[in-house]
């Protein structure tokens, strides 16, 4: 897949797409619903467009962390869906600034040369946020690109959208959030060197950075987490813990700290994507370390009784 992060002065080869646009956090079953869309509206290549970083973050820069996925984890979902452009445009005042026809022209008829522009029933674009679909659809007949819009998606248990998946997994839920994805809701990013405990204990973890996400319950998990990259790329099964660790003290910042079953190797600096599946049970302090160490034990046991189920 082809990453392209601006709009203009575009080679011909990265021009000409159909292209499915929105923001695409989490890549849930109705953002797949518009890149399917995308995929069959015409005899072009697969392109997304999405920004970086998300609008959100620019126009309320105080809002607590609401992401679900990093625009690293966000990229690699989208080549598996078999984009072949991705257009992730920077959201700057440049950007920002355009009226809804000068982003029509400028960016998706002029820069970008798109084929056909597919979007969800629920987008705005321009300054303002004053161009809808029915805008859209108008600008695309003047400027000659096909406009298609899907509709929003409703599942058993309501809408499907990105608000609804934070939800739950904010209640411990990930089966419930997965149904909306597709798939797992997964944590995406470096193996980080932390305090080593989890290895004093008999627990090497692997541990990854959750600061910018939105966050999910806080608690242990089992998991099944991917090596991206590295001598050990492959697929695990796991036992993960979100949190804070307040067996030793708490920290400012909470971590996800992830053992791999059955396994051994150092992965120091590989990429990890860790797959929550099931909440088993909430953070805690016990009474001394060979308690915290007995309790890890089941956590494992469990986990694995969870995963071998599947």
């Amino acid at each position: 897949m082809q990453i392209i992060r601006r709009w203009d002065g575009l080679e011909p080869a990265a021009q000409g797409a159909s292209l499915a646009i929105g923001n695409f956090d989490g890549i849930h079953l109705g953002h797949q619903a518009v890149i399917d869309l995308a995929r069959t509206a015409c005899d072009a290549p697969l392109g997304v467009m999405t920004f970086e970083p998300h609008p959100r973050e620019v126009f309320a820069p105080d809002t607590p962390p609401f992401r679900l996925m990093n625009a690293r984890a966000r990229a690699n979902r989208l080549e598996r869906l078999g984009v072949d452009i991705l257009y992730e445009l920077p959201f700057d005042a440049r950007l920002a600034g355009l009226s809804a026809e000068d982003f029509a022209r400028r960016v998706l008829a002029e820069g970008l040369r798109a084929r056909h522009v597919v979007i969800g029933a629920d987008f705005c674009f321009g300054k303002g946020r004053k161009g809808d679909a029915a805008t859209l659809r108008d600008l695309g007949a003047q400027l000659e690109f096909g406009v298609s819009v899907a509709d929003l998606l409703t599942g058993p248990s309501g809408r499907v959208s990105s608000t609804a998946i934070r939800a739950a997994l904010a209640a411990g839920q990930p089966r419930a959030a997965a149904e909306m994805l597709g798939h797992w809701h997964r944590i995406e990013g470096p193996v980080l060197h932390g305090a080593k405990r989890g290895r004093d204990l008999g627990y090497p973890t692997a541990n990854m950075d959750v600061s910018g996400l939105h966050l999910p319950r806080l608690g242990v998990y089992a998991v099944l987490a991917e090596v991206l990259d590295g001598p050990y790329a492959g697929r695990y099964a796991g036992a993960a813990s979100l949190g804070v660790r307040p067996q030793f003290g708490g920290a400012e910042a909470p971590n996800l700290e992830t053992y791999l079953f059955d396994f051994s190797g150092d992965l120091y600096g590989a990429t990890l994507s860790v797959a929550l599946v099931e909440f088993l049970r909430p953070e805690a302090r016990f009474a001394d370390v060979p308690a915290l160490v007995a309790q890890m034990a089941e956590d494992c046991a469990r986990a694995r009784r969870v995963l071998d189920a599947l």
